[in-house]
């Protein structure tokens, strides 16, 4: 269920490098980090969980290559790579010297082990989608890697970089699901049921310099108040995800923390089931489109955070083009729309809202007051979040809802007419591919923003706003990721004032 749960803006240029403030970054210290959904296993190779990569990517477990704070593709466990001509085969060449925290040293056939596991049906990953191109493995010689692909895949090296990629130690393999050895800045050491997760410096990493913390705590409090109250009173440093905009207005004004008003690559929709009538009719889900004030809707719902989109991709990505201006707000337009499609008086039909989320209750309550402007009135009805999963997503049981598809880089789910917006279009569908399978940087790119503005002129949904990080902190707590361009707490550069 990865193409909604996770909710990637990526830039395909490389370059190392960080980025402090001015200030000098002091080495020690201890950091605890409240999450709100404690992961099921700590193997993001094996289950879809966001709550996973939260912990583990970046900090304990590293790819081949990874998405770093600027949502640049940069080297991890590759000293370097190269691409052949034709685009089909990859070769990389490894970093020497580099051990798992077992002492174990990282070579060429811990890659060739994790990417066959990957691809055997009794252990392939839920999103084996990710390298079915892949034709052979060829460990060459201790540290370099050739990869071929049956066909040209653009999104391949990006595929690379999410956590379903990180490198496996086959010795330990068994381990990954509650003991994970990796070759991160962090070693894990215990994970005490129900409440935490705890992660030391790792003395030997291979990126020399970092980390500076000398312990992690992932703290599950599952209640915002709660991780408010921790905050607060000094038993959290860092509250990560999940800060509602309203409590991130309040600890603004607080001396003693701060909050970074960052992105996401959560694109918040109202989704639409377009194998429904009335919202078979493009006039119909265009009116609606004309009928939604972005900017008050971000107001309202968000207090005022959150970037306005037109179409299903965020504006962090490389191939983002702003179609927002292409239903601009216009009540008439929308009665007109609505008039001509055969429902002058307008309809009736019904929001199925996830309980468990606020921001889609809000952005649902407020959209159904707009929508009831021109007509369209809408019945709301709130959704236990198993029983959205069941009726909504699985089954299609739905008229519209809102929610936020967190996967980065996910518009090929409108490619797929099964998915729950039954959404079918030949003309999407092959543009897809042609885009999958185009090696040219700047051809790809327009393929791209072609797939944008088809599913924009098609209103498939009604595209709303980019849903905003707000980490909130300590003022001493430095460096942390301001801007969430992949589903990680990387903690790995982090460090504490003096």
């Amino acid at each position: 269920m990865r193409g909604w749960i996770w909710v990637v803006l990526i830039c395909f240029t490389f370059f190392p490098g960080i980025t402090y403030s001015q200030q000098k970054p002091v080495y020690g210290g201890s950091l605890t980090v409240a999450q709100g959904v404690e992961p099921p296993g700590l193997d993001p190779t094996t289950a879809t969980s966001a709550a996973i990569p939260r912990v583990v990517y970046g900090n304990v477990l590293e790819g081949l290559v990874r998405i770093d704070r600027n949502g640049n593709i940069v080297k991890a466990l590759a000293q370097e790579y190269r691409i052949s001509k034709d685009g089909k085969e990859y070769t990389f060449i490894l970093k020497k010297g580099v051990k798992f925290h077992d002492g174990k040293p990282f070579d060429a056939e811990d890659v060739k082990f994790t990417l066959e596991r990957m691809l055997d049906p009794k252990t392939a990953a839920p999103n084996i989608a990710y390298y079915r191109d892949i034709e052979s493995i060829q460990a060459v010689d201790s540290h370099t890697v050739k990869i071929r692909l049956k066909n040209v895949n653009s999104m391949f090296l990006f595929n690379l970089a999410r956590p379903d990629s990180i490198i496996v130690n086959k010795q330990a393999v068994d381990k990954l699901k509650s003991a994970p050895v990796g070759t991160g800045p962090f070693k894990f050491v215990e994970w005490v049921r129900g409440d935490r997760i705890t992660l030391t410096r790792f003395d030997n990493y291979h990126r020399k310099g970092i980390p500076y913390l000398d312990k992690v705590t992932f703290k599950f409090i599952g209640d915002p108040s709660s991780q408010i109250a921790g905050l607060k009173a000094g038993d959290v440093d860092v509250i990560a995800y999940d800060v509602s905009p309203e409590n991130a207005l309040l600890l603004e004004k607080d001396p003693k923390f701060k909050v970074l008003n960052g992105y996401t690559t959560t694109e918040v929709i109202l989704s639409t089931n377009n194998s429904r009538r009335p919202f078979t009719d493009v006039r119909v889900r265009r009116a609606m489109a004309h009928a939604i004030d972005r900017t008050a809707l971000i107001r309202g719902a968000m207090s005022g955070y959150g970037i306005p989109i037109g179409s299903h991709m965020d504006p962090g990505n490389p191939y983002y083009v702003d179609l927002t201006s292409a239903y601009p707000y216009n009540p008439q337009k929308a009665k007109e729309l609505l008039t001509e499609a055969g429902y002058p008086n307008g309809f009736e039909a019904v929001i199925k809202l996830p309980e468990r989320y606020a921001y889609a209750r809000r952005s649902g309550e407020i959209i159904a007051d707009m929508l009831s402007q021109v007509g369209i009135r809408l019945k709301i009805e709130l959704v236990e979040w198993g029983q959205w999963i069941e009726r909504v997503f699985r089954n299609a049981d739905y008229d519209l809802t809102v929610i936020g598809h967190a996967e980065p880089f996910d518009i090929n789910i409108y490619a797929n007419p099964k998915y729950y917006f039954r959404y079918d279009s030949a003309r999407f569908q092959e543009t897809l591919k042609k885009a999958e399978r185009e090696p040219d940087p700047k051809l790809r790119r327009d393929l791209y923003v072609s797939l944008q503005k088809i599913i924009t002129e098609d209103a498939v949904n009604g595209f709303l706003y980019v849903l905003p990080s707000l980490p909130t902190m300590k003022k001493e707590v430095m460096n942390w990721w301001k801007d969430y361009p992949m589903t990680a707490c990387d903690v790995s550069e982090v460090w504490i004032g003096k």
